[in-house]
């Protein structure tokens, strides 16, 4: 398999990488490059910018804003985003929700949704999580009961990202409890103005409010809200976790963490040299940038081969770039803070307007936030320990 882009990819790249440092922000790409979370109006900004292009939904059907790219030219524009330090499209909706109303949802819900969606006029959070189902979903409790022409919603979602910005939560809630645990689930979309919603936020060991729990107090939901089938929830979580670990690789931003390592390297010094002059250091860099270099190329040959693939069946190959690329944004962020050494332990709180001034160089105060934050991509989109179990079943038979 011939991985070397064509020309027209080329050009594409280089188009992408000039639209992106002339039209986004400077002040937002330099704050994603610190580490620092955006706030809402950031998040806003870059999205819109982007769906203004055509970029924010390409993978979507062209009737609802997509392209008609091949997808190499999707890999391009999601690597040139991350290599920028740009704010990507909010996942929840163009990543999640949007492709499941695009396959799964009827007419009626695809015109209501799509549009809004796609210009994050309407501010997705995903309801799946559990205190007692996070690996295990399938254990999830949230009841829907039927009552007329709506459902009835009793139960409680954790670290449900972003809840608190959010306009709608997209919800796995069990519709039928005699099943077995998976078929008895189904896909509600719920107005997080209803009556009956509480959000409460967790502080994480960044100091972010980033994650919150979510509560649900005999919410009533219109049953036209039920996506696909009713029970059939299981399946359209299925497509899209599928989609959402693809996403957590995030080869183009290990790629920029590695670039800043090593420049952030050459500039500190270390008794008479630099850190760079450690041929120690420099080995536990190569060791990194070779994995990366075999996780872009594995990206790549699953990129190639979605074509092949029916679009609403998960490809078990995701699971591969889930915990290889989880793993990696976490030695690149390990690898950060240990070049920052002890001017990365006076942790600064990871908003803006932090209590106390960084000691030392600027970028060090964010090493050590950045690095407890990213303890948590080998847990979300499905435990790596949970994605070996789906490598086991689906490529050795196991």
């Amino acid at each position: 398999m011939d991985l070397r882009f064509t020309h027209e990819e080329i050009a594409f790249r280089d188009e992408v990488r000039d639209f992106l440092h002339r039209e986004i922000p400077a002040d937002i790409r330099r704050r994603v490059a610190d580490g620092r979370h955006p706030s809402k109006e950031d998040i806003v900004t870059c999205h819109r910018i982007l769906n203004a292009r055509g970029w924010a939904v390409p993978h979507w059907p062209t009737e609802w804003g997509g392209q008609t790219w091949s997808p190499m030219f999707h890999y391009i524009l999601q690597e040139g985003i991350q290599r920028a330090s740009v704010i990507p499209p909010l996942a929840f909706n163009v990543s999640m929700v949007g492709p499941v109303i695009a396959t799964f949802g009827n007419a009626a819900q695809k015109r209501q949704f799509l549009p809004a969606t796609a210009n994050i006029d309407i501010w997705w959070c995903q309801g799946f999580s559990e205190p007692g189902a996070g690996s295990d979903l399938a254990s999830l409790r949230t009841r829907a009961e039927r009552d007329g022409d709506h459902y009835v919603v009793n139960g409680q979602k954790t670290w449900t990202t972003l809840a608190q910005h959010a306009d709608w939560i997209f919800c796995l809630v069990r519709t039928n409890r005699e099943a077995k645990k998976q078929e008895g689930i189904s896909f509600l979309l719920i107005d997080m103005k209803t009556p009956g919603i509480t959000v409460r936020p967790l502080i994480t060991i960044d100091g972010a409010h980033e994650v919150n729990e979510v509560f649900f107090d005999d919410v009533r939901v219109p049953a036209e809200n039920l996506v696909g089938e009713e029970n059939k929830g299981w399946n359209y979580a299925k497509f899209l976790l599928s989609n959402e670990r693809v996403g957590i690789a995030r080869v183009g931003l290990s790629k920029e963490r590695l670039a800043r390592a090593r420049q952030l390297a050459r500039e500190t010094q270390v008794g008479d040299g630099t850190l760079w002059d450690d041929a120690d250091f420099r080995k536990r860099l190569a060791m990194i940038e070779v994995q990366l270099k075999a996780l872009e190329i594995t990206q790549m040959r699953v990129v190639a081969n979605a074509s092949k693939r029916a679009s609403d069946k998960p490809d078990p190959a995701s699971s591969i770039l889930k915990i290889s690329g989880s793993e990696l944004q976490q030695a690149t962020t390990e690898l950060l803070k240990d070049i920052a050494g002890p001017y990365a332990l006076p942790m600064e709180d990871a908003h803006e307007g932090s209590n106390e001034p960084p000691v030392g160089p600027e970028w060090a105060a964010m090493t050590a936030p950045v690095y407890f934050n990213n303890r948590k991509v080998t847990i979300y989109g499905g435990s790596n320990e949970i994605q070996r179990n789906i490598i086991a079943k689906a490529f050795l038979g196991l």
